[in-house]
């Protein structure tokens, strides 16, 4: 049986100033959820909007099916860079605009120059944001963004679809209705590689002083510290890291040898290879996800084996550094130092 993922909540002050209506002084709000544990899955799609939007369309649909519309849960979106509103018939109208294949062009080359200039600066075809409104912190989200068709894309820019359910979704369903889920969105998506796993949603980048968040966040082998929607410009075809599920596709599934050698090299006894079909694969590590404990020696034996099986193929690390003049190399919104994301990356390989 799949031990409960642990529950990690941080709250604190937001690092910004509220000014009160009643025209007092301004303070800092009061302490607000800044980061939680979530399931989340992420698909990456090396196409255009052109070739996907169908499979995306009826994928997003699955999702809002299984966890319905409500303020709980889903009942505000983004579309494209506007500025958000509740999900009333004209919003969905909207979105079901917004994910349809055609276009008046192909390639962003045939546009003019001032077009082209605006879609370059947004970075994106087509983006859709699925939440429960502004600020908002259930855990519920669904994030769609199209990369620029172009005759010459950049070789490692891909779509993404990633979406997360808050764990509480997983205590009270069960790990197999989150699997089902997750196996009716693959089967409408032209994916590369994807994950389903536990994660830390991160609300607001971690401060200095959270040094013992940071070190409870690192007990924990099997909770996934990165944002999937930042990776998009570099993932190509690689894999972002081992979860719980992972998804494969070509070309990866056939250097691997395809599900049959795949299934020869995997030998712990918590770890399937379920053929999706000829070309993509779902390999589950185990009946749910687990976070692990590296204080208790929950090392998680079957993520290690998929992982050393999957080295040459995983995401390299991207010690993008946001230093401040002031303060000593950090990484990431969590401000890790460079030896600890090293050694968070490397956890399932050393």
């Amino acid at each position: 049986m799949t031990p409960p993922a642990p529950r990690i909540r941080h709250r604190g002050r937001c690092p910004v100033h509220v000014k009160l209506w009643s025209g007092k002084p301004p303070r800092f709000p009061l302490r607000e959820l800044l980061a939680r544990d979530v399931v989340r899955f992420a698909f990456y799609l090396p196409y255009d909007h052109l070739d996907i939007a169908s499979g995306v369309r009826r994928a997003v649909e699955s999702y809002v099916r299984a966890v319905g519309k409500s303020p709980g849960t889903i009942h505000h979106a983004y579309i494209n860079d506007d500025e958000g509103g509740a999900l009333n018939k004209e919003r969905w109208d909207s979105i079901d605009y917004l994910l349809r294949p055609e276009r008046p062009f192909r390639f962003v080359e045939e546009l003019s120059e001032p077009t082209l200039h605006r879609l370059v600066k947004r970075g994106h075809l087509a983006q859709l944001i699925l939440d429960g409104g502004f600020g908002s912190t259930n855990g519920y989200q669904l994030w769609y963004r199209a990369r620029l068709p172009s005759r010459t894309p950049p070789p490692n820019l891909v779509s993404l679809l990633t979406a997360t359910l808050p764990t509480e979704y997983l205590q009270t369903h069960g790990p197999t209705k989150v699997r089902e889920l997750a196996l009716e969105m693959a089967s409408q998506l032209r994916f590369a590689t994807g994950h389903v796993g536990l994660t830390l949603q991160l609300y607001w980048p971690l401060r200095s002083r959270d040094e013992s968040f940071r070190a409870e966040l690192l007990r924990y082998p099997g909770i996934d510290l990165r944002p999937a929607w930042s990776h998009e410009h570099r993932m190509g075809t690689r894999v972002d890291g081992v979860h719980w599920l992972n998804f494969l596709a070509q070309p990866v599934l056939g250097q691997l040898g395809g599900a049959s050698t795949l299934r020869t090299r995997l030998q712990s006894p918590d770890t399937t290879v379920h053929v999706l079909d000829e070309e993509r694969v779902v390999v589950a590590l185990g009946e749910g996800p687990e976070a692990g404990d590296l204080s208790s020696g929950q090392l998680l034996p079957a993520y290690r084996e998929l992982a050393q099986v999957l080295e040459p193929w995983l995401e390299p690390l991207d010690l993008s550094d946001t230093t401040s003049l002031d303060q000593p190399p950090t990484y990431s919104s969590l401000r890790f130092t460079q030896d600890e994301a090293k050694r968070w990356w490397r956890r399932f390989l050393d």
